[in-house]
């Protein structure tokens, strides 16, 4: 893997975009918080651009944290495979997977997903969630977010860094496009292998759910 404990705040597509952190509120990750506070040594898995905020913050409260940027990667051209004649390009799923989420037999407590999945091809998504889901601890929790619309200034790509209240910082990290949006039923189809999960009203475009393995 590329991005264990390393990177800086300036890492990925940023070239150009200014480093305002904009505030957000998050019932998720206020939930997420006191489950962290309440445990000790637990393995983060944190799926964005890499964030030594997030970093220093986790380690400070006795967690290990273990980074992946699976929009950035998934957005290189590597991984697209020719198609049969008159069809559309294909993606090599396994090959991504081997690559980016390998973890060398690491089983992690916690996933904080973001909103990872709007900028997935569709191809990749479901092998990706399934990943995740066989890497996660029994009764593990996953933080994800998922956008409402896919235009408009709150659909830009970010990188969210962790504090120690209620909120995250939002910090633009480059110009991905959001490659579809999931309606709650939707959401819930596609987390069919977890136990349960729990959605939480937003007042902007990002819908939050906490999942359970």
């Amino acid at each position: 893997m590329r991005n264990l404990f390393g990177g800086n705040d300036n890492s990925g597509n940023s070239k150009g975009q200014g480093n305002e952190r904009i505030p957000r509120h998050s019932s998720g990750w206020k939930e997420l918080l006191k489950h962290l506070r309440g445990e000790e040594s637990l393995r983060i898995l944190d799926i964005g651009p890499t964030s030594s905020t997030n970093i220093n913050f986790i380690t400070s409260i006795g967690h290990s944290i273990y980074m992946a940027n699976l929009v950035e990667e998934a957005a290189k051209p590597e991984w697209i495979t020719a198609g049969e004649p008159g069809e559309p390009a294909g993606f090599d799923v396994d090959g991504f997977l081997a690559s980016n989420l390998n973890f060398s037999g690491r089983i992690f407590d916690v996933v904080i997903l973001w909103d990872t999945a709007d900028y997935l091809p569709e191809i990749l998504l479901p092998a990706v969630l399934n990943r995740i889901h066989s890497v996660m601890q029994e009764g593990g929790l996953m933080l994800a977010f998922f956008h409402t619309k896919a235009e408009g200034p709150e659909t830009a790509f970010s990188r969210y860094h962790l504090t120690e209240t209620d909120a995250v910082e939002m910090q633009r990290a480059g110009s991905y496009p959001i490659l579809r949006t999931y309606n709650n039923r939707q959401i819930e189809n596609m987390l069919n292998e977890f136990s349960s999960y729990k959605f939480f009203l937003a007042k902007d475009s990002l819908r939050e759910v906490i999942v359970t393995r």
